[in-house]
């Protein structure tokens, strides 16, 4: 069997098991602790609920270009929420350190993990539609001999 017939799907799938797994953490804490927290509460449950929804799509097959751009960027997001509440800070919410544990660490694990599948899937579709092409011929002028 194929190897490369393979590992479209197994990314796929598994940058959809890292994105809703992201999704399911946003969503504890939103349940759990953040969602007496102004702004940051609400933008914790539009997190998981993009990730859960992205995470569908992605495993239904939908085309898959746009989706993989946007899981990206809500897995971004995330990341880019979780550096500035450690720095300068998020609508005046600061949080120091992997607190809270463990679901700091866990997010950033998971968060980090669906970046990189969702690279390696762009950088196999990539290669497979460059292996697919046909190389284009250039016409070879032939010397005319006087």
């Amino acid at each position: 069997m194929n190897t490369q017939r393979l590992l479209v799907p197994t990314l796929r799938s598994a940058s959809a098991a890292t994105l809703a797994a992201g999704g399911y953490i946003h969503g504890r804490l939103y349940v759990d602790e953040y969602r007496f927290i102004h702004v940051i509460g609400p933008l914790f449950l539009l997190q998981a609920s993009a990730s859960f929804a992205l995470a569908a799509l992605l495993l239904m097959g939908t085309p898959p270009l746009l989706l993989r751009a946007a899981a990206a960027g809500v897995t971004l997001g995330a990341l880019a929420g979780f550096i500035a509440s450690r720095t300068v800070g998020v609508f005046g919410f600061t949080e120091h350190g992997l607190q809270p544990a463990p679901q700091a660490l866990l997010s950033l694990l998971t968060e980090t993990g669906t970046l990189l599948l969702l690279s390696l899937w762009q950088m196999t579709v990539t290669r497979q539609h460059r292996a697919a092409r046909t190389p284009v011929r250039t016409p070879v002028r032939e010397r005319a001999t006087h």
